[in-house]
């Protein structure tokens, strides 16, 4: 993700079915100064058409922030990818020109500049979809050497340099535009990549899975390479951030011959990946962010309280749950992707809520978090 250096992560199709408000929240600012104390504020949504959700977010500014999902998402006629554009006052849909047939799942967006956005995910003409922006609206990019078949996951985005990862004939792919010419590196081996972040000289990290254990990859010197994870049998890996070159965090979980799944953080300290120790909790991970400093914090749900919005924090040496308050009737909410807005101390995470119902709203929910110097949590963060 950048100035989000990750990016992201994972929507629809790629972990498993998303599964899922009841009432339809008012857009509203964003705080202007770091606050002095953690907090939930209220939720927002974009306000895509019947059963949307949001895959990925990315933000350059508290009056710039961008998202992409899908809107009619159980109509395989209707439904059709979504990027909308949040200015500091309201959420406005951008279109998509030079492309008659349309995108499907938008699944990632990553923004080198204001004027330098990308999305990928998948389109309607059975090929990956690639999108560039200006930020006024985007195009469509056709890269002559993808084709029907290949997937696209992940992108992440720096000035002049796009790196989008995802899948070629069961084989990890990595596609890298750059002064307008592209190369594609199909990785040896098994697996596919889900989640990338790299940095302005081109370094950075993809992850994913080989289909029975996690996947990670490096680039260093221009070259993707593959590099060694730990040996986590069932593990998979759904996004990672850089918060610096000695720092980062990847996530995902692990499915247990029993058919259960447990979440899966990796920490990266300049030399190795080591597991996280996480609490016991029934929780599936999705997006992770961080502050370039020693914080990061993690998307996704906690099946206990699935009503609540739900983060992990982690410093470095613990983690701890963030809950969002309790909802005034029966829903799930699953926040698939986070960014980090600097100057703002703001977590903007997206997903969608799924009412009693089963009725699909994407929403926002934002997360104002507090200087490590700050003292105390407020009351609507809770444990």
């Amino acid at each position: 993700m950048t100035r989000r250096l990750p990016r992201r992560a994972l929507a629809l199709c790629a972990g498993g079915l998303l599964l899922p408000f009841l009432h339809t929240p008012a857009a509203h600012a964003d705080p202007v100064r770091p606050p002095a104390a953690e907090a939930w504020q209220a939720p927002a949504t974009a306000r895509l058409s019947s059963d949307g959700s949001l895959s990925d977010v990315a933000g350059l500014s508290a009056g710039n922030v961008w998202a992409v999902g899908q809107q009619s998402v159980w109509d395989v006629w209707q439904s059709r990818g979504a990027i909308t554009h949040w200015n500091g006052r309201t959420w406005t849909e951008v279109p998509i020109r030079n492309d008659p047939t349309g995108a499907g799942l938008l699944r990632s967006v990553a923004a080198a500049s204001a004027t330098e956005l990308w999305a990928v995910g998948e389109g309607h003409d059975g090929l990956p979809y690639l999108a560039r922006g200006d930020g006024s609206a985007f195009d469509r990019v056709t890269v002559d050497t993808l084709h029907v078949g290949d997937w696209l996951g992940g992108v992440a985005a720096v000035p002049d340099r796009v790196v989008a990862v995802g899948r070629r004939a069961r084989q990890p792919l990595i596609v890298t535009g750059s002064g307008g010419k592209w190369t594609l590196t199909a990785a040896e081996g098994r697996g596919t990549l889900y989640g990338v972040a790299v940095t302005a000289k081109g370094d950075g990290w993809a992850v994913g899975d080989t289909g029975g254990k996690p996947l990670i990859m490096r680039s260093s010197g221009g070259q993707w390479k593959s590099f060694p994870a730990p040996d986590i049998p069932g593990g998979y890996l759904r996004d990672v951030h850089l918060n610096g070159s000695r720092r980062a965090l990847a996530v995902g979980g692990v499915y247990r011959d029993s058919g259960q799944v447990v979440p899966l953080v990796l920490s990266w300290n300049g030399k190795k990946w080591s597991r996280v120790d996480l609490p016991d909790q029934d929780v599936r991970l999705y997006g992770v962010t961080g502050d370039r400093k020693n914080r990061f914090w993690i998307s996704g749900v906690d099946l206990t309280r699935p009503g609540e919005a739900f983060l992990l924090r982690y410093d470095g040496r613990r983690v701890k749950t963030l809950h969002g308050a309790p909802p005034s009737a029966p829903r799930t909410i699953r926040l698939q992707s986070a960014a980090y807005l600097p100057g703002t101390g703001t977590i903007w995470t997206v997903g969608h809520v799924v009412d009693g119902n089963g009725r699909y709203t994407d929403v926002i929910e934002r997360f104002a978090t507090k200087s490590p110097a700050g003292q105390g949590d407020s009351a609507r963060s809770r444990s």
